[in-house]
């Protein structure tokens, strides 16, 4: 089945006035119908800026350098304000973190889900309003019918949280960016919104990019993984390789860092370092000044993807012509 998203060697640069800051460097994923990507890593990795590039909604001066981003095969990365517009919404639906910076509190929000409806699929009134009670039903909202006519200030955050959600799904689109879509939400409101999204994602075929720091929403929602580190992908693969024998150095860190429910531990690992500034970028390898695995090579040149059993990883461990190679254990988890 063909991909909905395709992100090819995707690369955005903010120029400034000491030089080219390069905030994503050499992207590339797809993600099929109805599958939902996760992508991870610690903050200023490039998560959030990915998905920015993909909805056409980058800070200026960020701007695409190279590379290219195709919908359903056609490629969006090249076109100007307007043209995007009409796409989000229709094709691709948002879904960020805070509730309030997507609903207007002036509208109800029946208005504004009736409004979005009508925008994109040209319904009359009625219809509008009928499909907009029937999204806010899905969604879990209690009592859709009285309120459909509610303002946002007159819902919780949870309830705020799934009438966004309800906003981004009722055009239809073939794909949603979610960046930090449960973030702001208690643990049980949470699992509700992580059923919905990847029920929604399973019965309509649409592809779902899922951006979090939170492993556990990563493990019970998404198919695939991608593990980001200072604007690259670090490790690729099935959610559950990549969650139990992470591959990448960085990975290995990132899952051993997660408390396990079926013991006391004293401690948790950690990686010692921090991620670098865009600024201080090291040669070679990114992660190399915080790599326990770190060597000669790593320091020079730089890896891509390369295979890792049933992952890919950016690491120079699994180059069959290393010096060093990934140990047993490593390589297969």
């Amino acid at each position: 089945m063909a991909p909905i998203l395709e992100v090819r060697n995707l690369r955005v640069e903010f120029p400034t006035r000491r030089g080219t800051l390069v905030a994503l460097d050499d992207v590339s994923f797809d993600i099929a119908p109805g599958e939902v990507l996760g992508v991870v890593g610690e903050s200023g990795a490039g998560k959030s800026m990915t998905g920015a590039a993909i909805i056409g909604l980058l800070e200026p001066p960020g701007r695409i350098a190279s590379g290219q981003v195709l919908l359903a095969g056609k490629r969006i990365d090249n076109l100007g304000y307007e043209q995007m517009r009409r796409i989000r919404g229709r094709e691709i639906g948002a879904i960020f973190q805070d509730p309030l910076t997507t609903l207007n509190p002036l509208y109800t929000v029946g208005r504004q889900l009736v409004e979005t409806i009508q925008t994109h699929l040209g319904l009359n009134d009625a219809e509008a309003r009928r499909r907009a009670i029937g999204w806010l039903e899905m969604v879990g909202i209690p009592a859709a019918s009285q309120r459909v006519d509610s303002y946002p200030h007159e819902f919780s955050g949870g309830m705020r949280q799934r009438v966004v959600i309800a906003l981004a799904l009722c055009a239809e689109p073939k794909l949603i960016v979610a960046d930090e879509p449960t973030t702001a939400l208690d643990v049980s409101i949470q699992a509700q919104v992580i059923a919905l999204l990847k029920g929604l994602a399973r019965d309509k075929g649409t592809a779902m990019m899922l951006v979090t720091h939170d492993m556990g929403v990563i493990a019970e929602t998404a198919d695939r993984v991608a593990v980001m580190y200072a604007g690259r992908i670090a490790e690729i693969g099935p959610v559950r390789e990549v969650v139990k024998h992470p591959k990448h150095p960085y990975s290995v860190g990132l899952m051993a860092s997660i408390p396990p429910l079926d013991r006391r531990v004293e401690h948790l690992a950690q990686i010692d370092g921090a991620m670098p500034r865009l600024s201080a970028i090291p040669p070679g390898c990114a992660f190399n000044p915080r790599c326990p695995e770190v060597f000669g090579r790593c320091r020079v040149e730089r890896p891509d993807l390369l295979d890792a059993g049933a992952t890919r990883a950016a690491c120079w461990l699994y180059d069959p012509a290393s010096e060093k190679r990934a140990p047993e254990a490593m390589r297969h988890g």
